[in-house]
């Protein structure tokens, strides 16, 4: 398949949307990034990229983060971290306090925040260091040494994650955490101050469409462990706009408040889109509507 006129769609589709939403301004670093940003990248499971507008300009991961720290702890500890994180949708806002005190502190997934500092806790665990495990994988698969954490967004979250650290305690006060709070949140934002491209994540995300295997050819997931995580990415990967995401776009995706969403077309390749500004739940408005054309135009979902 020729990707150029798809991407070329979908750039027009998101066009007349750039500048609209709100950037993450209340992580201040964030706040200066420029509204009218956006590049989009396809890379396919044999590591064939095509690209369209600023998709090599490196931005805030954010969430999309946390699939990969999820995939790294399912690949080094195994099903376990399913008895301390669930995998259904929450319905609430990411940062929501709310379920943990009904359910006894077990977070509804791991794609909210309270579910992704379970999951950085276990991965600290296993690796002794959670941000720079996470880092490492992404510059190894994206293929680019210069792929790293960005000090000055991981300070801004740090300073400013009065809604994580309650989370984090919380948890804490279930016994649903192995190492201290503080060392927990530091490696939760330092993978999601990674600063990676629509390239590179594309890249990256490229073994959930080879179904668990790596660049390299190693396996890192069972093919059933794959398709797992994929279902998981569907119905909870786009915060509490799963539904509406999956109707429009049909893909199991990932966003993050940094503007990017990274969705999987298995046995194809993956597809990252950047734009800063969001929708109310947290999502591109402009990379909404991207991915959608992108789909309708090329036939590519799982449905």
């Amino acid at each position: 398949m020729r990707f150029e006129p798809h991407l070329a769609e979908a750039l027009a589709a998101a066009r007349p949307l750039l500048g609209t939403g709100r950037v993450a301004d209340y992580i201040p670093a964030l706040a200066a990034v420029d509204p009218l940003a956006f590049g989009m990248a396809v890379a396919t499971v044999d590591g064939e990229v095509h690209g369209v507008g600023e998709h090599e300009r490196p931005f805030s991961i954010q969430s999309i983060s946390k699939l990969f720290s999820l995939v790294l702890t399912l690949a080094l500890g195994g099903d376990g971290i399913w008895e301390r994180v669930g995998r259904e949708p929450s319905g609430s806002p990411f940062n929501s306090l709310v379920q943990l005190e009904t359910e006894n502190g077990i977070p509804r997934n791991p794609f909210i925040n309270a579910g992704a500092i379970v999951v950085t806790d276990r991965l600290h665990s296993l690796t002794g260091d959670a941000g720079t495990a996470v880092a490492d994988f992404l510059r190894t698969e994206a293929g680019n040494p210069l792929l790293d954490t960005d000090p000055q967004v991981a300070v801004s979250e740090a300073g400013h994650g009065h809604r994580n650290s309650a989370l984090a305690h919380f948890l804490a006060s279930y016994g649903n955490l192995e190492n201290p709070v503080a060392t927990v949140l530091e490696n939760y934002y330092a993978h999601c101050a990674i600063a990676a491209s629509c390239r590179d994540l594309a890249l990256a995300g490229c073994f959930l469409a080879r179904h668990g295997v790596l660049a390299d050819g190693t396996r890192l997931l069972t093919r059933s462990g794959a398709k797992r995580v994929n279902a998981v990415l569907l119905t909870c990967g786009t915060y509490d706009a799963a539904g509406q995401f999956a109707y429009r776009v049909g893909l199991p995706g990932k966003s993050g408040v940094g503007g990017g969403i990274l969705t999987i077309v298995p046995g194809h390749g993956a597809l990252c889109v950047w734009s800063p500004g969001l929708d109310p739940a947290g999502n591109s408005v402009a990379g909404v509507a991207a991915l959608d054309a992108f789909t309708t135009s090329t036939g590519l979902s799982v449905f």
